[in-house]
């Protein structure tokens, strides 16, 4: 009975995002944009054009030595260089802002759409704890978010080793940290944005005001981005697996404090404000 009902409220805001044409569309784009589009615009032109970037060779020369330096300095253009870290590093995090962003839009409309829809009161007084509704709208967000990331990166994969294969004479993707980041910190990193725009969207009155709260969980995978980019922080796979640990830590704690803050007196509460 308590796994029905979480399924049923699953698949009710599951089919609620997938009818709705202004939701599910700037979230199919993103990717499109991130994982064809600029791609696709990097490596194409180094077929006949000379890409080198400045800022990015420097970059490269003050890699540390590892296998990182000495694979990216055994391929003889300077073209592939720029190429192969740009693919592999460069981009990198922006595997985890897709889903990033989706699950603050997810997450943030969980209840806040409720209430503006005037559906909060009867999803209240359903046959369903108050814990159960919150994990139901957590894994509602959730799932659509890891999917498109897995979109994104099937994607930008097979973006990258088209658009590349004859300037390196074979395929050049994934490596091994781009599939710890899908399968172990993207999912940590999806369900905490989550549980936290699910949060925010409970204790709100509206979609709007839930939307700019819960898009501040960007801000720190910006910083990330501008990290990679200028060289200072490039994860290597051992940070990932302890930043994805982390992560895990960090979302089974506040799921289960959630509880304690969260109940059917303080949803009504949040109606009647």
């Amino acid at each position: 009975m308590r796994k029905r009902q979480i399924r049923a409220i699953i698949k009710k805001d599951i089919m609620a995002v997938t009818s709705s044409f202004q939701i599910w569309l700037p979230m199919l784009l993103l990717p499109v944009v991130f994982s064809l589009i600029i791609p696709c615009l990097l490596i194409l032109p180094a077929y006949k054009y000379d890409i080198t970037e400045r800022s990015i060779l420097e970059v490269l020369n003050n890699l540390p030595p590892g296998e990182l330096r000495e694979t990216i300095f055994s391929f003889t253009s300077t073209n592939q260089q720029m190429v192969y870290f740009s693919v592999h590093y460069l981009f990198a995090p922006f595997l985890l802002i897709i889903p990033l962003m989706a699950a603050s839009v997810l997450g943030s409309g969980s209840f806040a759409r409720e209430k503006e829809r005037k559906t909060m009161e009867s999803l209240l007084f359903a046959p369903i704890s108050a814990p159960d509704l919150f994990r139901a709208k957590i894994l509602a967000a959730f799932i659509p978010a890891v999917l498109l990331a897995f979109f994104s990166f099937l994607l930008y994969g097979t973006t990258v080793n088209l658009a590349a294969y004859r300037l390196f004479d074979g395929l050049i993707f994934p490596r091994p940290h781009w599939l710890i980041l899908l399968f172990w910190v993207c999912p940590a990193l999806s369900l905490g944005a989550v549980f936290l725009n699910v949060f925010i969207s409970a204790k709100v009155k509206g979609f709007q005001e839930a939307y700019q709260l819960g898009a501040m969980t960007v801000l720190p995978l910006i910083a990330l981005v501008a990290g990679q980019v200028t060289g200072v922080l490039l994860l290597s796979n051992t940070i990932l697996w302890f930043l994805g640990a982390g992560l895990w830590l960090l979302d089974l704690f506040l799921i289960k404090k959630a509880g304690q803050y969260l109940d059917r007196s303080k949803l009504f509460t949040t109606l009647a404000s």
